[in-house]
């Protein structure tokens, strides 16, 4: 059984049976199918089914000669909305599977972003094709999440919030021109987490890590698309699974400049989740490569 199933309102499916009368449910009535041939010709397909606005189960698997589909693999899902960055994305096929892990080098995280591609469809169409690399593409975020706490945030005056949005900007130049080999930039960002070092050192003797610490995206566990988080709650809706009625948080997150939505069911958040407070969690991160309509 998938992990994240209980991210989008499946938190009491404990039999293989109804998993698969769940997954054929989702091949027979999907809201989306999309169907492309390989490098190897082979047909692959992939059926989703929103049981909830924006929240589903993804089927992938593929077609023989006589058009008949094999199940391979299945995920669920959450589609993101707005677009979470702009940097160029590399792809990796998994070992195991036909499935795919994204590789995004943003520089306002300062590391390279793993995440499981969701929309692996167009981008093996554009490798048969051979138009790689595509020009253009911008890249959605999303993410499951099975555990998250909801805490206050960090009390702040305006000036304070300028400071900072002053200082991110400056760095953000600074980590660009030390990605292209500029010395002094790479001096001065050195310089600047020694300070900081420092300073979180000697406060944190007498203060709480979390009144320190606004916000963080770190890698979790041995699993290269999890991640721990915290970032601040910038908008919120609830919903529904049709079928089990679960209650399903889809919180808009900003966390260290980058914005996307994390969902995850009712029982598992700890705390009331509002606009301006801030999630704490693991997340399983996933991404859509907005490909240009050219290519799709």
């Amino acid at each position: 059984m998938h992990k994240y199933m209980r991210a989008v309102g499946f938190s009491k499916l404990e039999s293989r049976k109804r998993l698969q009368e769940l997954l054929t449910e989702t091949i027979i009535n999907a809201d989306r199918r999309a169907v492309t041939r390989n490098q190897e010709n082979q047909i692959l397909g992939e059926f989703c089914k929103d049981f909830a606005k924006g929240l589903g189960i993804a089927v992938c698997g593929e077609f023989d000669e006589d058009e008949r589909f094999t199940y391979e693999y299945y995920f669920p899902y959450l589609d993101g909305s707005g677009i979470t960055s702009y940097e160029d994305v590399s792809v990796e096929r998994h070992a195991d599977k036909e499935s795919f892990a994204g590789v995004c080098d943003d520089i306002k995280v300062g590391m390279s972003l793993i995440f499981y591609l969701k929309n692996k469809i167009p981008y093996v169409k554009a490798m048969a094709e051979d138009l790689l690399p595509v020009k253009g593409t911008s890249l959605t975020l999303s993410a499951l999440s099975v555990s998250g706490t909801i805490m206050l945030p960090i009390k702040k005056d305006e000036q304070q919030v300028e400071r900072v949005k002053q200082a991110s900007a400056t760095r953000s130049s600074l980590m660009a021109a030390a990605r292209k080999g500029d010395e002094e930039a790479i001096e001065t960002l050195t310089l600047e987490d020694m300070d900081m070092y420092t300073a979180i050192s000697r406060r944190i003797q007498k203060e709480d890590v979390f009144s320190l610490v606004d916000t963080y995206f770190m890698p979790y566990g041995v699993e290269c698309d999890q991640y721990s988080v915290l970032g601040e709650i910038v908008g919120m809706r609830t919903a529904i699974n049709q079928i089990t009625e679960e209650k399903i948080y889809i919180l808009t997150i900003c966390c260290n400049e980058l914005t996307f939505d994390v969902s995850i069911n009712i029982i598992d958040i700890y705390g009331e989740p509002q606009i301006g407070r801030r999630f704490k969690g693991v997340i399983w991160l996933q991404g859509s490569i907005n490909f240009p309509e050219s290519c799709v």
